[in-house]
């Protein structure tokens, strides 16, 4: 975690609230980000387990971490249900929705780039 005044983070909030791209492309960091939000699209909503159980590897930490963020973004709402035992749900929001065309250029661009990759 970076420290608020440093220069790095007044920086990195300068370029994003200055540059379109470099808003978009810090929203949609993060290694589990785009698999999640594509759950979410495909499926509708999803109870925690559920995305725990498709994201095979993800740890508890890095899930709780990576949907924080999402929700904080505005791109995806986390509906809690005042339930015994406790059932907590996650939707994409009309925000996350809007992203879909963009995820989907970048998924062809990288299907058809992939192979093209420099080997070391």
């Amino acid at each position: 975690m970076r420290k608020q005044t440093s220069s790095n983070t007044i920086n990195k909030n300068n370029l994003e609230t200055n540059c379109g791209m470099a808003y978009a492309i810090s929203v949609l960091s993060g290694r589990w980000k785009q698999s999640i939000w594509g759950f979410l699209l495909d499926n509708g909503k999803l109870r925690y387990g559920e995305l725990k159980r498709k994201l095979i590897g993800i740890s508890e930490k890095m899930l709780i971490n990576q949907l924080k963020e999402l929700e904080k973004d505005g791109l995806i709402n986390r509906i809690a249900h005042p339930e015994v035992p406790p059932r907590v749900e996650y939707e994409l929001s009309d925000k996350g929705k809007t992203l879909e065309n963009i995820l989907v250029l970048m998924s062809s661009w990288g299907t058809k780039n992939a192979d093209n990759r420099i080997k070391t």
